[in-house]
């Protein structure tokens, strides 16, 4: 387990009265408990993700994206802004050479690439696409919603969820000009609305969460004649029951990639999937209550004895004793107040 070192914790928060829209928590590993270091002034900070390199940390804010250096106390130093060209984002990542910053659009159905540079900080616009298109559900889904991006392992193809039209596409990435071209495309199923793709330590597998469905697909990848292929192995359900009005919202694999992590939101539940690093498939340990409501994100601590649920609508963060073995998760500690809170990422300090 990658549980020695100190870590802390970066939780991404809407900014609703309040200009500080990332907050920064010491990790106390040993009990499972957060203990806020500091606030950074950013609105709307709606995704936060590490560069491969572990020296920047990139966040949406409104109309773009800020770049930060990552302190060797964890504290962060803004690097630069750089606008995206369209409406605020929701969900950002970056290649495996940290050569390029993938922004995924919601409001816009838009996906657009910048460049980075090699002091971290962001470069120009190098392309966007516009998804088109007319989806499903027509009192929500009526048009594109590129909801997450994603790139294989191998760096060569990324892996777009448009939550709207009920698939992802799959763009082959020119890394000299950041140019994108589709080269396949995974349909889910109708009103599915794929939310967010995680995949597997060695990149054969990968996994789908989907929103209105409540649950996540398997597929096993690989590429053939310079070409993607995916095979979709598995289907298996995020709840214990389907309702109208539960939707699937988290996918988060522990650091050691044992265990896969998905949370419901309206049942208000997290489920916790044993994941075969040999076959990808998917053995579900537990389903059950994070004690809040609308888990928008939930993660294992590093050394996978606890859990925090981050619970957008009841403005907290709640905390679990997890012992995977039993099947059990057991609330132990007074949960954290945390206006709108969107995601968590653990960050394990250097030096």
């Amino acid at each position: 387990m990658a549980s020695s070192g100190k870590y802390v914790a970066y939780v991404s928060t809407y900014t609703m009265g309040d200009k500080h829209g990332i907050r920064i928590y010491d990790v106390d590993m040993e009990n499972g408990r957060f203990m806020e270091k500091d606030k950074v002034e950013i609105t709307n900070s709606s995704y936060v993700t590490i560069s491969k390199n572990k020296k920047y940390l990139y966040s949406i804010t409104d109309f773009g994206v800020e770049a930060y250096s990552i302190l060797q106390d964890g504290s962060l130093e803004l690097i630069n802004f750089a606008s995206i060209n369209g409406m605020r984002g929701c969900y950002l990542s970056t290649d495996y050479r940290d050569e390029y910053l993938f922004v995924s659009g919601y409001h816009d159905g838009k996906l657009t690439v910048m460049k980075l540079n090699g002091d971290g900080s962001i470069g120009a616009i190098a392309d966007e696409i516009y998804h088109k298109g007319l989806g499903s559900v027509a009192e929500r889904n009526f048009r594109p919603h590129v909801n997450c991006a994603r790139m294989t392992h191998d760096n060569k193809y990324l892996l777009v969820a448009d939550q709207g039209m009920d698939h992802v596409n799959v763009y082959r990435l020119d890394h000299a000009t950041g140019k994108l071209r589709l080269a396949d495309v995974l349909r889910g199923d109708i009103e599915s609305a794929p939310r967010h793709i995680k995949m597997s330590k060695d990149g054969r597998y990968i996994y789908i969460v989907h929103e209105l469905a409540c649950n996540i697909t398997v597929y096993r990848y690989e590429e053939k004649d310079g070409n993607p292929y995916f095979d979709r192995i598995q289907t298996i359900p995020t709840t214990e029951r389907k309702s109208l009005g539960y939707s699937a919202s988290a996918l988060t694999f522990s650091d050691d990639y044992q265990y896969l992590l998905a949370s419901t939101a309206g049942e208000n539940t997290v489920a916790v999937y044993k994941a075969d690093e040999k076959t990808g498939l998917l053995e579900r340990i537990l389903c059950l209550p994070i004690s809040g409501e609308y888990p928008k994100d939930a993660a294992f601590f590093p050394d996978n004895k606890h859990i925090v649920s981050l619970n957008h609508t009841s403005n907290t963060m709640t905390f679990f004793k997890s012992d995977m073995k039993k099947g059990t998760l057991v609330m132990y500690t007074k949960e954290i107040p945390v206006d709108l809170p969107n995601c968590i990422t653990f960050y394990k300090l250097r030096g």
